[in-house]
């Protein structure tokens, strides 16, 4: 990300999500190819290996979500990319992210239709069901931009905003956005905020966010 960050690029709105990703620090990408997203794990696939991350296809969309949750659960700034169909399949991996308090980015970068739809139709369909998608009552964080250098800001944030409330967060984006090339600035590091994992929480300073237990610990949900 070192040769990225200061630069000017002329990039897809997929592509500045890949580039927001890693700069907020993702190291691992789980995915399965749809379309109009497929270019974000195209990005990603080339540039994480450059920064010592993982990009992993799996069989499907429902894979791909757990294993999301087991990379973030093990440490990691984890993110995947999907459209409707796969976002459908995710639902319940997503309410056990938010059942156990785990942090990660799931991208929807929306189209027409359910199944095969129009895969080459930009939608805005899947607005409700980031919200209510999942199973019982919780709260859900979702950021929807506008333009190839919000996709980029807003991938950052959602990353951030992960971190801080330990969630999943989500990108709602479309196939307008996400096949749009236009100008992208790419920041300075030092510029722009990024909210680390939470590490221990000292007895001398009360308020700081919990540390996520390990796997096999933890009492109010055991992770195995």
């Amino acid at each position: 990300m070192n040769t990225l960050a200061g630069s000017v690029r002329f990039a897809l709105g997929d592509e500045a999500v890949a580039y927001g990703a890693l700069f907020a620090g993702c190291r691992f990408f789980g995915g399965y190819p749809i379309t109009p997203a497929s270019e974000v794990a195209e990005t990603l696939a080339r540039e994480l290996p450059n920064v010592d991350g993982y990009y992993v296809q799996f069989e499907d969309e429902i894979g791909s979500i757990a294993a999301v949750i087991g990379a973030a659960r093990a440490g990691a700034k984890a993110m995947t990319a999907t459209s409707g169909p796969g976002f459908s399949l995710m639902q319940e991996n997503i309410g056990y992210a938010i059942m156990t308090e785990t942090p990660c980015v799931v991208v929807d970068v929306q189209r027409s239709g359910p199944s095969t739809g129009q895969a080459t139709k930009p939608a805005q369909g899947d607005i409700l069901q980031a919200r209510w998608g999942t199973h019982g009552d919780h709260e859900m964080i979702a950021l929807a931009p506008n333009s190839v250098q919000e996709c980029f800001d807003l991938t950052v944030e959602c990353f951030n905003l992960s971190e801080r409330y330990r969630h999943p967060v989500i990108l709602l984006a479309d196939g307008e956005i996400g096949h749009l090339r236009e100008k992208l600035v790419i920041p300075v590091v030092d510029d722009v905020n990024i909210f680390p994992r939470a590490g221990v929480d000292p007895a001398d300073e009360p308020g700081l966010i919990k540390p996520m237990e390990e796997f096999g610990q933890g009492r109010a949900v055991h992770i195995t």
